[in-house]
Order: C-alpha cells, then structure tokens, then sequence
C-alpha cells in the first residue's frame, strides 16, 4: 500500500457481514524508528541488526521509543467503541470470591484468598474453629499493587515461615522471614535471590539461590552461574555459605536445594538447560557429610520425591519418556542401583505424596486420571474425578489425614474438594460463585493431521448452539515448548471471550510434555518447525471445518508461545486476521545473550552452534522474517517493561520491523505494560485493562462496531 502522507498510514477496517455499518477509519502515525548499521557474522554470513540499540532498557534513547510507541497504541485502542464495554465485564465477571485449597502449618491452617476484585491474593489463617485472619496482604506492600507474593514456606513445625517478593513483575526475588506465630519480622532482608524456592533446614535456616549481581542491566544482562547457599538464621546474608555452585566444575545455569521432609537429606539438582539435571545428595545428620552424585549428566530430568529413612525414591525419564518412579538406598543411590516402584506406562506420570500414599496423575490426551498407591507399589484406587479435565493439589505431609485437591476444565470454574486419604471419599469444600453457567458451553476434542500426518489433539470449547457456518470469531491459543502441557483450566477472560460467541481453540503441539519426553523432542532444535506445523494445521482444521474463516481466526501465545504466534504470522499471513504475541522470544539468533536465556538451548539451540543449526534458526526467527509488501495480520504485540525473563527487546524490535514493512491497511501495535515483568504476579487491575485491549482489538480488527452479545452488557446500560 502506497503511504498517504510521509509517516502516515490510514487504516481502514472492514466490516464483517454481521454489522449493517463500516468501522470508522482509525489513522495511525506510527513512530519514527532510527536504524542504525549493525552487522553479525554467522559462519561467513552477514546479519544485520538495525534495533539492535533498542536492547538497551537503561537508554533515554529506547525510554522514548516505548513511551511514543504507547502513546501512539493507547490512542488507538482508546477509539474501540466497545473496549469500556468490555473492561467493564471483565471487572463484573472477575468479581468473585477465589479460594485456594487450605494447607495444615503448625496449629493453623492457611490458605489464600481473593474477594473477588483484589489486585494480589491474601493469604489467611485460622486456628481449629477460629476466625480467619490475616496472615499475609501483599496489597499493602505497594500502591500500585505491583510488588506480589512469589513464594510462602514454613518450618516443618509451622513456627518460622519465610516469604519471597517480586517488585514490577522481576524474576529477582527478595526474602522477608517472620515468626509465623506473631507475625514479626526477624531479620534484614534476603536480596538476589532468583529462579529459586525456599528450603527450610530445620528450624535452623534455609538453602536458597541465586546469581552474582551482572554487570550492567539487571533486567537483561546475561546470568548464567547459579549458586545455593545456606542461610543461617539471625546472620548476615554476606556470610551466607555457599553450598555449591561455586567452581569452574560446578558452574550451572540452574540450581537448586531442597531438604527431604524429614530433614535427614539434602538434594541437590544441576542443570545447564530447562531439560536434564544432575542429582546429589547430602546425609545432613553427618557433619562430615559429603555431596554423593547420584546422577551424574544432563540426559535425564530427576528428582527425589520422598524417602522413607535411607530409602528414596525418585522420579526420573531416564529410559522412560513418561516417567516413573524407582527406589535407591541413599548410601548408594546411583543409576545402577535404581530399582522400578512404580513402572513407565503409556501415559505421562506426575506424582506426589500425602497422608502415606503415593497419588499418581496421569495426562490421557492432556486430561487428567489419579490413581492412590501405597509405599509398597500397591494399587490402592483409582479416584474417580468429578468430570473430565485437570485436577491437581494431591498431596501433603506424611501424618496427614486429609487434603484438598482442585478440579477444573475450560468451561468450568476450579472447585475445591475435601480428600479422606484412607477412604478415598471426597466432598467438595468450595465451589466459586460466579456470574457464567459452564451449563450453556461444551468442549469438544479432536485429533487433526499436521504436515506429516501426525495426529494432535486439540480442545474447542464454545457455547452451545453455536453454527458452524465460518463467522465465529476464534482464538487459537499455543504453546508448544518446554516439556509444558497444556491442560484444561477455567479463564475468566477466556469465559469474556466466549460470552460474546466467541471460540477457544487449544491444541496440544509437539515441544510440549502432553506426550512425554518423546513428544518434547519432536519440537526441538532443528524439529523446531514441527511444532509451528502443528500449529498451522490447527488454524487449518477450524477453518475448514466451519469453526471459523481466516477473517474471524486471531491466534495467540505468550512466551514461547509468543514466538510460535510470530512465526505462523511471518510463515502464513495469509491465514489469520489478527496476532497477539505476548512476551514473546522473537530474535532467535540472539535469545542466548540476554539473562538465562542460554539455558533454553535444549529446545532452541543457539546460533552459535554450528553452520546448520545457524541457518535453521535464521529460517524461522520472527525478527529476521518481516518480508517488506507483505501483508501482515492485525497485529498487537504484548510485552512488559520488567520483564527479565524474555527482555522486552524481543518484543520491541518485531514491532519495529512490522512497522517498517507492513504492506496493507492492517495495524501492526505494541502495548508496553509499565513496572510489569513476565505475567505473574501482575495485579489483576492491570490484567483487566490489558484483555479489554486484547479482545477490543481483536474484534475491531474483525470488523465488528459493535460486541457480538450485547446483552450480557445490559448491567452496564442507564
């Protein structure tokens, strides 16, 4: 499309056959974007990397550039006609009690709350048939309800607990510790604490870790040697002992501590990727007490579950893609003394452990069935599950009598059941109020064939009655990545969605853990396309099954799942109306450089590699496939100005790109959330506003001037 004006581009939006009258046009003058000459050289292969300058976050330069880019966004989003509408029924349907499923510490049991609109849950206590009270409000730790709670463990005794916090959505994580009793602060603060939990060692002190402070940015500077210490109670965090971690020989991108609950051991597990870990143990009641390598590469994921004295068990993918669980004795726990406990089957295992008994879940097609054993490898039930969907919460400490677990699904709100442990019977404890009855919508699954005649499962869920005539506005939501399954949950913004007739598409792609190690690799490194595959034949299947057409189709993803969204939109424009990556990874030649993101290699590889694995990435990397006259999807691209997990850089220069090149009257926006990181913790306020956008453009850019289901608006109307 030839520029109306030097700068200026009109954007027409075409109206759906479902509006008698056209949107009114939006302009959008989108801000001047300086490139400048940066060259890379790949194996004798020139890349140039004209926003290079916008990977500086700490820039006055690139602080200009994200506050003109949201002038301009907000601008246009703020002309939606229906996107207050929207906001206004996100507030009215969020606007619930939540509760999470209550834990038993000492003499109180706590759990978390919500009273429906509260930017960050409350985590209450009550003692036998007391009143709750509050324990723990992290809307009070700041104004703007951007610092959250990431983290909460007790002593085994529930007298000490100690708290993690993250300030504007960061991974670094602080760490306040407290009499559980009194509710008093009993030391200076913990810093720099990150990717990392809590591990009591008895009532004594707790492992956690960390990076060194890198140089320069915090947010986006490369980390890449994680670190465990011990810190002792009522010391300094200086003295801290480092525990492993320290070496040339123990340098890890992941480590991480853990104290088995009967505080006899401690674990340790070493990773240089998201996948595959080394394994060490500690006998902690001998103070001579060596690391004892127990697995000693990075070709397996391990850890140990439980142990009952010397004897532990552990879940392992070693020669089991699905899992299992073997037994050891910890004086020699290595590989060739593992013994099967509970065997690989055909499905993906995830266990846990409460009350004596193993509780074993397994994904069938990515829904969920649990069965009980004891600590002999007995079966002792299936427990038979409300519905069809995700359950989770089995489990608890040894001496336990009950738990509570949470079922859901993608129509229906999770509810929380109360578990006898030795009867198998359960009762449920709290179900939501909410203003959505899951009655009126159904989910379906089917199986398609992606390019090479794999067959993927994939849920729609939709409200009942809708036709299959190719006009329903559609969101194709993937992921595919990580060894991360995606099971069916409720989403109160997916419900908003599907209020409007609106339908959630979400299959199950290759690089994720739905079908076991197994399936995790058909999606990596140079399998990588697979996974995008899988994707387009999912778009492809809606389509011609009259779920949906390319006019009414919008496809979606965060994170990796964001880098699939700017790869399908870069490899088929022609096949969707609108994108929405949200913090996505998007220069794939250059991911490995910023945080801990050379820790994703296992999936990705790194441009660095060799010659092929170079040219593969290239081939498909967002930011280096922005074609100029093509015709790119609506697009908004979400990210965080926090986010230092996938920096925002990613983010910005696909944005960039898109601008420059886009040919046609289609939008191409990005939405920078201020003193926001990579998704939790943000306060719901802020996750508000940001899907009244989302589905605001998201429509618009189908053409409505109007909501398609006006009437569940009727609360807001005078």
């Amino acid at each position: 499309m030839k520029k109306l004006l030097p700068g200026l581009l009109a954007i027409i939006l075409i109206s759906s056959c479902k509006n008698e009258s056209k949107p009114e046009p939006i302009i959008v003058n989108y801000p001047k974007t300086n490139k400048v000459d940066t060259i890379d050289t790949y194996f004798g292969t020139e890349v140039k990397d004209a926003y290079r300058w916008l990977e500086d976050d700490r820039s006055t330069e690139t602080e200009a550039w994200v506050k003109d880019q949201n002038k301009t966004t907000f601008g246009y989003l703020e002309k939606i006609p229906f996107r207050k509408d929207l906001k206004n029924r996100l507030e009215k349907l969020w606007n619930y009690e939540k509760l999470g499923s209550p834990r038993k510490r000492g003499d109180y049991t706590y759990f978390y709350k919500n009273d429906g609109l509260q930017n960050q849950y409350v985590v209450y206590r009550a003692k036998g048939n007391e009143e709750p009270e509050v324990f723990l409000d992290p809307n009070t730790f700041s104004e703007d309800g951007t610092t959250s709670l990431a983290g909460l463990t007790f002593t085994k005794d529930g007298s000490l607990a100690a708290y993690l916090i993250s300030e504007g959505g960061s991974d670094w994580r602080k760490a306040i510790v407290l009499n559980a009793e009194t509710k008093e602060i009993m030391e200076d603060t913990l810093v720099d604490i990150k990717f990392s939990g809590i591990s009591w060692r008895g009532n004594d002190g707790f492992y956690y870790s960390s990076y060194d402070k890198p140089k320069g940015s915090e947010l986006s500077a490369k980390t890449d040697q994680h670190k465990l210490y011990y810190h002792k109670l009522g010391t300094l965090q200086k003295t801290d002992a480092l525990v492993y971690g320290g070496t040339p020989l123990e340098k890890h991108r992941y480590v991480g501590g853990s104290v088995t609950e009967d505080n006899k051991y401690l674990v340790i597990s070493a990773s240089i990727s998201t996948s595959g870990n080394k394994l060490f143990i500690q006998d902690l009641e001998d103070p001579n007490g060596l690391l004892i390598p127990m697995v000693e590469d990075t070709k397996s994921d391990n850890y140990v579950i439980d142990n009952v004295g010397s004897k532990l068990y552990i879940v392992t993918d070693r020669n089991a893609p699905n899992k299992k669980i073997v037994t050891v004795d910890a004086n020699n726990p290595q590989q060739e003394n593992w013994v099967d406990f509970i065997p690989e089957t055909e499905n993906v295992l995830s266990p846990n452990t409460g009350g004596g008994y193993f509780f074993t879940e397994y994904m069938v097609d990515a829904i969920s069935k649990v069965f009980q054993y004891d600590y002999e490898g007995k079966l002792v039930r299936e427990v038979q599950l409300p519905g069809l969907g995700s359950a989770s919460g089995f489990g608890g400490e040894k001496e336990d009598k009950e738990f509570y677990f949470s079922f859901t699904n993608y129509n229906t709100p999770g509810s929380t059941y109360k578990y006898a442990i030795e009867s198998g019977k359960y009762e449920l404890y709290w179900k939501p109020e909410i203003d959505f009855n899951p009655e009126g919508y159904e989910s379906k699954q089917v199986f398609y064939p992606s390019k090479d005649g794999t067959k993927i499962p994939m849920i729609i869920t939709y409200k009942k009655g809708v036709l299959l005539n190719g006009k329903n506005p559609t969101i194709l939501y993937g992921y595919g990545g990580f060894n991360v399954s995606l099971t069916p949950s409720f989403s109160i913004t997916n419900a908003v969605w599907m209020e409007q007739g609106g339908v959630y598409a979400v299959p199950n792609l290759r690089g994720g853990g739905e079908y076991g190690k197994k399936w995790h690799d058909a999606g990596i490194k140079t399998k990588k396309q697979n996974v995008f595959d899988d994707f387009i034949a999912a778009a492809e299947y809606l389509i011609s099954n009259k779920y949906t057409s390319k006019e009414y189709l919008a496809i979606r993803g965060g994170s990796n799942g964001g880098l699939l969204v700017g790869a399908a939109m870069t490899q088929r424009p022609d096949l969707m109306q609108v994108a929405l990556p949200a913090v996505g990874v998007m220069d794939m030649l250059r991911y490995h450089t910023f945080t801990a993101g050379a820790g994703w290699a296992y999936d990705y590889g790194t441009a660095e590699d060799d010659k092929e694995m170079f040219e593969y990435l290239k081939g498909y990397s967002p930011v280096h496939n922005v074609k100029a006259g093509t015709s790119y999807p609506a697009t908004l691209v979400t990210t965080g100005d926090h986010d230092d997990r996938v920096v925002p850089a990613h983010s910005f220069k696909f944005a960039a790109e898109l601008q420059e090149k886009q040919e046609g009257n289609n939008p191409t926006l990005i939405r920078i959330e201020t003193n926001a990181g990579h998704g939790a913790g943000t306060p719901v306020s802020k996750t508000i506003e940001q899907y009244a956008d989302i589905f605001g453009f998201t429509f618009f850019n189908m053409g409505y001037t109007e909501l398609p289901n006006k009437s569940v608006l009727k609360d807001f109307k005078e």
